[in-house]
């Protein structure tokens, strides 16, 4: 027996072809050329009832790996965090997950006031005075913040570390290509972005330089000393990439004079989910204020002196003339962006920098361990919770040895950074138990010989 799942029938198709004033659907396809049109049948399978499609595509989801059954030491830029079943919870209420764009305040208090406390949070946790509604990801954060500095400083090339996030680095190189932005990569030494470098490139033409903190590999940059360098360049801005969850322990980039602070909130309350989507943050100073790419959401009081919550700011295209906007964005990732606020409030501010402490404590255990048994550990700068080993043999036959123990191994750098072939970024996060982290340690040890 067949079961219904398009909510469309015979008679609904010629209802609808009746207003419209033709007889068929391929008189509705009339204007297409009769040579181009396909013929016959597509090469797809039959049909199927509503249980048996279920039925399949259950099927095809249990093949794929989860991190419920599996654990979890690839990071590189989406984590396996603890996330509050609160946050579940909260943004399964239909006011929120159907919620857009809040263009009336009157009826989008709850909406405005989450993203209020969004921007609230952000401004906290990276030291700057200022934070916006959210963005789309941590990658095009920094593409939309590298646009900004040229925009700003009226110069037309940017520095960018090469220690950076490749695929950040991709999508700040497609964001110029439109500006017609040069941008000059930095080479990393020894983990680090190569200071010295940085400072032959850091001319009159310099817009930015744009650093992550921590970096790709794990490493904590020294802000301070990039500072430094940009202070004999009054116009070049200084742009940080970071991960909020590390800024719940090590010192925020507004405090080393960062005039932009983008990156990604999935460390909090965003599951994985295949990579995406997640919520990215982008925060900065009051004399950039009416530059920030996307809006703001502002505190006020109506007229009986009740506190209420507007959109104060909106330098985008569907508020101003397009000429005019900041930037072509036109969404910003709401949902993702109140799981990320209602994660960090459960959490709380003790909470956040307890779970960066076990982050670093359990990556520091893992580090140790791996060099007890010989695995050779690459860089020796403070680290936040990822870290470089090197293997013996491809990263690609390890990870493949250890999901048939059920384990997912760390990242193939070798991927982005030929020189570091047969190197793993590990991942450790506050979730992994001492007895994971040996046995990671156990089965790396026997794959690797």
């Amino acid at each position: 027996m067949g079961f219904r799942y398009l909510p469309m029938t015979e008679s609904d198709k010629l209802e609808m072809l009746d207003v419209i004033g033709i007889d068929s659907t391929d008189e509705l396809f009339s204007d297409i050329p009769e040579e181009i049109r396909f013929k016959g049948e597509l090469n797809v399978k039959p049909a199927k009832n509503e249980y048996e499609l279920m039925k399949e595509l259950t099927a095809m989801s249990n093949k794929n790996v989860n991190l419920k059954d599996y654990t979890s030491y690839l990071g590189a830029g989406v984590y396996d965090h603890y996330i509050p079943s609160v946050v579940d919870h909260v943004i399964s209420r239909s006011e929120f997950y159907t919620a857009y764009t809040p263009y009336q305040p009157e009826i989008s208090q709850g909406e405005l006031q989450a993203i209020f406390e969004f921007q609230t949070m952000i401004a906290e946790l990276t030291g700057q005075p200022i934070a916006n509604s959210s963005m789309y990801d941590g990658a095009t954060a920094l593409g939309e913040a590298v646009n900004l500095t040229a925009a700003h400083t009226k110069r037309k090339k940017v520095l960018v570390s090469n220690a950076i996030h490749p695929e950040s680095r991709g999508v700040v190189k497609t964001y110029a290509t439109g500006q017609h932005v040069e941008v000059v990569e930095i080479d990393h030494k020894d983990g680090l972005t190569d200071l010295e470098a940085l400072e032959r490139e850091l001319d009159d033409d310099v817009a930015g330089v744009v650093i992550q903190y921590p970096n790709f590999f794990g490493q904590v940059e020294p802000l301070a000393k990039v500072r430094e360098l940009l202070n004999s360049n009054k116009k070049a801005m200084m742009v940080v990439s970071s991960n909020p969850l590390a800024l719940g322990y090590l010192t925020p980039p507004g405090e080393f004079g960062a005039d932009i602070v983008v990156g990604d909130t999935q460390v909090f309350g965003i599951p994985a989910q295949f990579g995406g989507p997640h919520c990215g943050y982008f925060a900065t100073t009051k004399k950039l204020m009416r530059k920030i790419p996307g809006r703001l959401v502002g505190q006020t009081t109506d007229e009986d002196g009740v506190r209420g919550f507007v959109l104060t700011l909106q330098a985008r295209e569907q508020h101003i003339r397009r000429d005019k906007a900041t930037s072509n964005i036109c969404s910003n990732q709401a949902l993702n962006a109140l799981a990320s606020s209602v994660a960090m409030s459960s959490i709380g501010k003790h909470g956040l920098k307890k779970m960066a402490k076990l982050n670093m404590k359990k990556a520091r255990y893992a580090k140790q361990q791996f060099a007890e048994i010989g695995i050779p550990v690459l860089f020796d700068q403070p680290f936040f919770n990822e870290f470089v080993i090197q293997l013996n043999k491809t990263v690609s036959e390890v990870n493949e040895a250890l999901l048939t123990k059920g384990i997912v191994g760390g990242y193939d750098l070798g991927r982005d950074y030929p020189e570091l072939e047969n190197c793993m970024l590990v991942a450790v996060t506050e979730i992994r138990s001492k007895e994971e982290i040996d046995q990671l340690i156990k089965e790396v040890r026997d794959i690797n010989g």
